[in-house]
């Protein structure tokens, strides 16, 4: 008997700091994939900002988690999909965002970029197409 692998979706819609949102769903996403989860990201709203590059954590006095969303690749969390609509509400666009990607084993090894920029219409779709949908 198989065993059936659900997809699970996190959904990222808080700022990077001033909660506890993003680190939180960070480590879930972390956890769930080490135990062969198929996971998935999603960041509308202002968790677009939680992808932006070269962010300084000082002044605020946290550290500055955005370096381990490189690290996802490596759990096999490759679907990153980011709300087109969000970044452009916020002044941003996909050059804003840190390149993050995963070394596609059924293609050489080559690396792949895990960010995808969708449309509200498109990111109504992956929710759709998921089992699971756990919200932060």
């Amino acid at each position: 008997m198989s065993e059936v692998v659900k997809k699970f979706l996190y959904v990222n819609r808080k700022a990077p700091y001033g909660t506890i949102y993003a680190l939180e769903a960070l480590e879930v996403v972390l956890i769930g994939a080490a135990f062969d989860q198929d996971v998935s990201m999603a960041f509308l709203d202002d968790g677009v900002f939680q992808l932006v590059k070269d962010q300084n954590t000082k002044e605020i006095g946290v550290k500055n988690f955005s370096p381990t969303f490189r690290a996802l690749g490596d759990y096999e969390v490759t679907k990153l999909y980011v709300e087109a609509e969000s970044l452009a509400e916020r002044g941003l666009t996909e050059d804003d965002l840190q390149e993050i990607v995963y070394e596609d084993e059924d293609d050489d090894w080559a690396e792949k970029p895990s960010i995808r920029i969708v449309s509200r219409d498109e990111m109504a779709a992956v929710m759709a197409d998921q089992d699971v949908i756990l919200s932060f």
